[in-house]
């Protein structure tokens, strides 16, 4: 979609640096997948698009006075709430969800009191789509691997004290329902040091029940019954021999319990149901069986799901799918309102698929400038009435030239240990960088 000459767009994010997921959701040994960051930038960096950090949409400024200062205005702020697992013992010491263990690595301010116990030998991922994949690599990967990435240097350092050498990943369905990518899973057999341990049994009937499935499906269920049931050649066999680290999927397993010591202090297992599918392919409903399965971990991270959270009564919410409602992004009873991202479409896909939904959310809005659907016509004042609102409010928002700064500290300070960037850790230390 080409650039719209008659067109201003301002962009307001909560912390004082641009990116968002990018940033702080994507693993630090995939820094293909930030290349899309560059055609952020571009788009920052055009005349006619301005970038305010560290305003808060909901605190600083409502919604309401943004629609009043603007023709239109997208809601993109993504899906930063926790689906609860709703059992007992998941408040113990020990258990963490797989989105704070990732912003802890990946420096989100609001992370980095976690500091997550890594002292015992098992922990157990909840979930097997690729976050999951992405915990259970960055738990298992040698500390050379990671110190040329930009994870943080307090995860390092806790990451190479870590006591971590079995890591299980758990799903409540079967080999053929798994969530992750060919990528990520290609990576984890890869994996240096490290072997799998899976068992025979969670793949009775899957080598017939492939031959039938889309080719997606099929490849990536192929690489895990290879891994799982044949027997390695020569050169594998000795690099599994050599491997001091293990990594495993469990199926058709959902949590019921976390169990703790006796002073119920910490996590010492994880007490699993055992269930059963009905139906087959993507499909397939997990069913108990009442048989449970207790395993021993000191480590237990929640990766069943992101949900979006409601910015405030007046914005249309659907607490059921954690989603606003919406046709093709425009928000519904709410005209000039409209929404992208996950909040559109609840936390699926990968960057690309994202991308894909809002360049949709971009087409439903220039068709409404183009239908009269929005008043263009009559003049909005735009960013001069926020800006002076938020300076009543004694807001500083952080410019893209601001970010720059940071970014600039940020890269010098990766270069002196050989990092890509040394992430600034509070947003005190970010603000006060770009405030220089």
């Amino acid at each position: 979609m080409k650039a719209r000459q008659d067109v201003e767009v301002d962009i307001y994010e909560r912390l004082p640096v641009p990116f968002g997921l990018v940033r702080f959701g994507v693993a630090p040994d995939h820094p293909e997948v930030k290349n899309v960051i560059n055609t952020f930038t571009q788009t920052a960096k055009h005349s006619h698009c301005n970038f305010y950090g560290n305003v808060t949409v909901g605190k600083d400024v409502s919604v309401e006075e943004l629609q009043q200062a603007y023709h239109a205005v997208v809601l993109s702020y993504g899906a930063e709430g926790n689906r609860s697992m709703r059992i007992p013992g998941e408040d113990l010491a020990g258990v963490y969800s797989a989105k704070d263990f990732v912003g802890w690595y990946n420096g989100l301010p609001n992370c980095q009191e976690l500091f997550p116990d890594l002292s015992c030998e098992t922990a157990v991922v909840l979930g097997q789509g690729n976050v999951a994949i992405d915990v259970a690599r960055i738990l298992l990967s040698p500390i050379d691997m990671l110190k040329t990435t930009d994870i943080t240097q307090p995860a390092l350092e806790a990451l190479a004290a870590s006591q971590v050498r079995r890591v299980l990943i758990v799903g409540r369905r079967g080999p053929m329902q798994v969530a992750c990518t060919i990528k990520e899973l290609r990576e984890m057999v890869n994996l240096p040091g490290t072997k799998p341990d899976m068992l025979a049994a969670d793949f009775d009937g899957v080598a017939q029940a492939v031959k039938d499935v889309p080719r997606p499906r099929r490849r990536l269920t192929e690489l895990m019954l290879k891994t799982a049931l044949e027997i390695p050649g020569e050169k594998e066999q000795a690099r599994r021999n050599k491997a001091s680290r293990i990594w495993g999927f469990r199926f058709f397993r959902s949590p019921i319990e976390v169990l703790a010591d006796p002073d119920r202090n910490r996590t010492t297992a994880i007490r699993l149901a055992i269930n059963r599918l009905e139906g087959s392919g993507e499909g397939a409903r997990a069913v108990l069986t009442g048989e449970v399965e207790d395993v021993s971990c000191g480590l237990v991270i929640s990766s069943i799901g992101y949900r979006s959270l409601p910015i405030n009564g007046s914005v249309p919410f659907d607490t059921h799918k954690a989603i606003i409602p919406n046709t093709m992004g425009r928000v519904q009873q709410a005209a000039g309102l409209y929404c992208s991202g996950w909040l559109k479409t609840g936390p699926t896909g990968v960057i690309a698929t994202t991308m894909n939904n809002s360049f949709d959310t971009a087409r439903s809005l220039v068709e409404d400038m183009d239908s009269g659907i929005l008043h263009v016509s009559s003049a909005k004042p735009g960013s001069q009435v926020i800006s002076a609102l938020l300076e009543k409010r004694g807001v500083k928002p952080v410019t893209f030239s601001d970010w720059e700064k940071i970014d600039h500290v940020e890269v010098r300070r990766g270069e002196a240990v050989g990092k890509p960037r040394e992430k600034l850790l509070s947003v005190e230390e970010m603000l006060q960088v770009a405030q220089r």
